[in-house]
């Protein structure tokens, strides 16, 4: 049922809509099925490039971070377990010379002063006593109260411990730096080396925060996955476990984060942190053009299936011109052209074809026409034999009956009647040749018929040079002589002349019913034709057809026992 239904629906689709479609999917269902396959490529090779930059990046952190803190181990392994600041250390314990303790303090500070200048990667270094919570022998001015119980623990072993990145207690810098903190080897003292990086040591590893990336963030685990340093405090916090953590994992999710991961051989562990939109950003540029061509793509698709419409619209416009034309015998003959061989050729046909059906018609219309004309005269020549015997038997009856003059009047009026019927048959007449070859038949038939009858003609002065056929009034009149008016009778012809040539025959006769109507119009048997000189009204209906075509009106009204009407109507111009 839905594929009726569809079917259905697809027939009544206009052929516009469909060449669009057509052309749209044509188009679009490649660039589609390529843009599908480019973006699966695209994907993999984005998400490999930007996993391969970012995994390089930490792998080079974290070898930055593991030589830094090894750089504080081998320093913090000279001073702590050397020989010469111990020693010092000994002594200035043991000493109570005011002028010796100077001498050893000024010779500790030098020892430690010779290792960290060698150094440019140490900062502060200095001695804590966590007994007394006090330190000594600093480089650096400290800056407040050194407390290494708040120091995040990046990795604790028993000899060393490491802390992550702390704002440094130097008071002349204020940076993040990562520190240590060692016992040194002093025989009944119980005090700690505390080394901090140098300026320059934390520098590029913190600088991407502002140079390379300001969307990516540093975390960095202790051994255990621990939070011991974050840049992006609010989700990841200080002091928590990292979400999820599993120290096998190098890579995972959290909310709309993406993080990656680097463990050093010590335990401890860099991530870093971007957001998925940003990781997607080359991938969401990407998309952003491919909509653009896309959309380029539709427009022009649409463009194109629009001229191409156009290209054959006005073909077929063309076509629907000539095919209506074909019922417009005056239209005018085309020559324009589309300008494609094609659809010329086919207009060349049309046109071809078109002048050929006119030439048919035209053929077809004077065969007619002359069908016409010979039924005419040949009606004519019917009417002749019966006629003039007719009238010739009268002249017979009237000899034995009546003298001389009544034969010649006779006579005379029937050559006139013969010479108008018959000398110029086919030609035109008027109105007044009408009337006389009418007055000259009335003439007759009085002498013919054997009871009284008036005849009134009320002609229009301006109607009498009107031209009509021959042989139109007599047939109206003979058929009410015929069939309507007996003793008394009373026939009134009447021409007028308005916008159209008005003619009235009416009588005072019996009437006729409208059968009896139809079958003097249609009735072609020979009964139909005994009506005066054998023709009737049908010849009448058929001449004006054949001269007037619709432009003439042909109508009987007639009532039983009160009479007939007959007119007809032509018009003034037209006529052939």
């Amino acid at each position: 049922m839905n594929l009726n239904s569809s079917a259905a629906r697809f027939k009544q689709v206009t052929f516009k809509k469909r060449i669009i479609s057509i052309f749209l999917l044509s188009i679009l269902i490649p660039f589609i099925c390529l843009g599908v396959v480019s973006l699966y490529t695209i994907n993999s090779i984005i998400t490999n490039k930007v996993e391969s930059s970012i995994q390089s990046s930490l792998k080079q952190e974290l070898l930055a971070m593991e030589n830094t803190l090894n750089n504080l181990n081998h320093v913090s392994q000279q001073i702590a377990f050397g020989g010469g600041t111990n020693r010092l250390s000994e002594q200035l314990q043991h000493e109570t010379d005011p002028y010796e303790l100077i001498r050893l303090r000024n010779e500790i500070k030098s020892e430690l002063n010779v290792i960290t200048f060698s150094n440019p990667n140490v900062g502060l270094t200095m001695y804590y006593y966590p007994d007394n919570d006090s330190y000594d022998f600093e480089n650096f001015v400290v800056r407040d109260q050194f407390n290494p119980e708040q120091l995040p623990i990046m990795s604790k072993y028993p000899e060393i411990t490491y802390y992550g990145p702390h704002k440094s207690y130097n008071r002349s810098i204020n940076q993040l730096v990562f520190s240590t903190m060692r016992k040194v080897n002093l025989p009944e003292q119980n005090v700690y080396l505390y080394i901090e990086t140098g300026f320059n040591a934390t520098k590029n590893l913190f600088a991407s925060e502002s140079q390379q990336n300001k969307s990516r963030r540093l975390v960095i685990l202790d051994n255990d996955g621990r939070i011991a340093f974050s840049q992006d405090n609010q989700n990841f916090h200080e002091n928590s476990l990292f979400p999820d953590y599993s120290p096998e994992d190098e890579s995972g999710t959290y909310g709309q984060y993406v993080w990656y991961k680097e463990t050093s051989n010590q335990g401890w562990s860099i991530v870093s942190i971007l957001p998925k939109n940003i990781l997607n950003q080359e991938k969401n540029q990407w998309l952003f053009q491919m909509t653009g061509f896309f959309l380029i793509f539709v427009l022009a698709a649409v463009l194109m299936a629009w001229l191409l419409w156009k290209m054959l619209y006005k073909p077929l416009d063309k076509f629907n011109t000539e095919i209506k034309s074909f019922i417009q015998s005056n239209s005018e003959e085309r020559t324009d052209l589309t300008f494609i061989p094609e659809f010329d050729y086919l207009l060349y046909q049309i046109r071809n074809m078109k002048r050929k059906i006119w030439e048919l018609y035209g053929e077809i219309e004077r065969k007619e026409k002359r069908r016409a004309d010979l039924e005419v005269e040949k009606l004519l020549y019917q009417i002749n034999p019966h006629f003039l015997m007719n009238t010739l038997d009268t002249v017979h009856w009237l000899a034995m009956m009546n003298g001389q003059e009544e034969i010649d009047k006779l006579v005379l009026s029937l050559n006139k009647l013969l010479n108008y019927n018959l000398g110029k048959m086919g030609e035109a007449t008027t109105i007044g040749g009408e009337i006389q070859a009418l007055k000259e038949y009335l003439q007759l038939q009085k002498i013919r018929y054997d009871f009284q009858f008036d005849v009134d003609i009320d002609v229009d002065d301006d109607a009498m040079a009107f031209s009509i056929p021959r042989f139109i009034l007599q047939p109206l009149v003979e058929n009410a002589l015929y069939h309507g008016v007996s003793d008394d009778g009373y026939i009134h012809v009447a021409i007028q002349l308005n916008d159209e040539l008005e003619i009235t025959i009416q009588d005072n006769g019996a009437g006729m019913s409208q059968e009896r109507i139809d079958q003097l119009l249609q009735d072609d048997t020979m009964e139909s034709q005994k009506v005066g000189m054998g023709i009737g009204m049908k010849y009448v209906k058929r001449i004006l057809e054949a001269n007037y075509g619709e432009k003439s009106r042909f109508e009987i009204k007639s009532e039983i026992g009160k009479g007939t009407v007959v007119s007809l109507r032509v018009p003034v111009s037209g006529g052939n």
